[in-house]
């Protein structure tokens, strides 16, 4: 009678195992209004334009025209400096003035997570550790090259704070990230001898020592100007596996990073116990034990996602680029190993070579690109009637966000954003509010910032990147 029992309970499992193998997959509803399955594809767009006849692959911006590009963003905004022109010594009141600008008590209250309001006791800590008193009349700037991609914060701590609403995923220490390979200035120490006070291309802040080396000046400038380097177009590629090398074995690269490419002479045969025909070899910056900059090769297998130069600046590459990080987590400043709404446009722009400023504001009020610019008396029809010229790749500016445009899909305008929240009036005329919290393909008209203000109303700004 077991046996019989056993026998029979194992046909089951095995017929149950086999019906769930056998059942097709079927995509389930969502509350993300007017997406079909279909649309979350980058082919999907890239079809619709070519049925319209829209060549996606002419090159919008050339070799020559990207360098002219940053220059006019470095020209036009003090937001985007080359961190090599900062000068070789900061006077006294320069330095203080740079270390209160990024670490300056806020007039919000900040909260930890247990909930604890930061009080006069905290602040006074956190500003001891920006160290002034060790501010100098002259002081000395140092550069370097960022070796494993890390934070940026306001102050020298890892600790987070929130604001009142105590949305936890909004670290207000939190300002960006940096990467692998990116030159930075390094400007002043913390007090407890963790923390550099340094300025990269786009953002000033403080970041752990032990993620940066430091290095000659001129060292760093012949690494960042190699005109022979690899592009990182994936949304996160990572150096080839390496047993007992930690400083080169399985390096996170987000996308673009760039790095120098070493020729295969030397290493014909083997490279780390492992021949590397098959990958390319980048010279890879990695950090003494006593925090100077050295360099070593590593591989990244000829599979990853990766691109030997820019891209070229083309609307597909656009479409493409931004879907590689779909469904990617929402991550306030970097944080939470992804990006926000600004990180995910620069980076996109990145791997063209193109630079931008960091945040959203930065970004749209600037002047650079070629901009349609609305005021608080400006209609909707008038955004509407701007909204049905654009080009894939143009950038929509609203309130604290940045969303960039797909294309037209049955006269309906959509969008790719790294966005948090989710809003909209549904076929019931009820206001239903969800959540996002990552990178979303979503209709552009029917989104809301409040029951009383939706997107197109808040439109300041659209910005089409090309050259003045």
């Amino acid at each position: 009678m077991k046996i019989k029992i056993i026998v029979s309970f194992v046909l089951f499992i095995q017929m149950n195992v086999y019906s769930l193998a056998a059942s097709p997959y079927i995509e389930g509803k969502s509350d993300v209004i007017n997406v079909k399955e279909a649309q979350l594809n980058s082919a999907y767009w890239v079809d619709l334009h070519e049925k319209k006849r829209v060549n996606d692959n002419i090159v919008l911006i050339d070799k020559k025209g990207v360098s002219q590009f940053n220059q006019q963003v470095m020209q036009s905004n003090s937001h985007v400096v080359d961190p090599l022109a900062m000068p070789k010594v900061l006077t006294k009141a320069q330095l203080t003035h740079h270390i209160n600008t990024i670490s300056a008590v806020p007039s919000s209250d900040r909260f930890y997570y247990d909930g604890h309001k930061l009080a006069d006791k905290e602040f006074n800590a956190y500003r001891d550790n920006v160290n002034i008193p060790a501010v100098l009349e002259q002081n000395n700037v140092r550069w370097g090259l960022v070796v494993k991609r890390t934070s940026l914060r306001t102050f020298p701590t890892t600790d987070r704070v929130f604001n009142r609403g105590m949305d936890t995923d909004l670290d207000r220490f939190q300002e960006t990230a940096v990467f692998p390979g990116e030159a930075i200035a390094v400007l002043h120490e913390s007090k407890d001898q963790k923390w550099y006070l340094v300025q990269s291309y786009n953002y000033l802040a403080w970041v752990l020592k032990e993620d940066v080396a430091l290095g000659g000046k001129e060292i760093v400038h012949d690494f960042v100007r190699n005109t022979n380097f690899l592009m990182i177009t994936g949304d996160k590629v990572f150096t080839t596996f390496v047993p007992n090398k930690v400083q080169v074995s399985e390096i996170q690269l987000d996308m673009g990073v760039k790095l120098p490419l070493i020729s295969k002479q030397d290493y014909i045969a083997h490279l780390y116990g492992q021949n590397p025909f098959a990958s390319y070899i980048v010279q890879l910056p990695v950090r003494t034990s006593k925090g100077m900059l050295d360099f070593l090769p590593a591989m990244i297998a000829k599979s990853k996602d990766t691109h030997i130069g820019y891209l070229p600046f083309t609307k597909q590459n656009i479409i493409k680029q931004g879907f590689k990080f779909l469904g990617e987590r929402y991550g306030w400043g970097h944080d939470y190993n992804g990006r926000d709404c600004t990180g995910f446009v620069g980076e996109i722009y990145k791997t063209f070579g193109l630079l931008m400023p960091r945040n959203s504001g930065q970004q749209g009020n600037a002047s650079y690109g070629k901009n349609i610019d609305f005021t608080a008396e400006s209609s909707n029809q008038e955004k509407l009637n701007a909204i049905s010229q654009l080009e894939i790749g143009d950038l929509i500016y609203i309130p604290g966000h940045v969303v960039m445009y797909l294309g037209d899909d049955n006269g309906e305008p959509y969008i790719i954003h790294d966005v948090k929240g989710l809003a909209y009036y549904n076929e019931d005329k009820k206001y239903y509010k969800g959540t996002l919290n990552g990178v979303s393909v979503t209709p552009l008209l029917p989104l809301h910032l409040s029951e009383t203000k939706s997107y197109i109303d808040t439109i300041y700004n659209i910005k089409k990147i090309r050259l003045n």
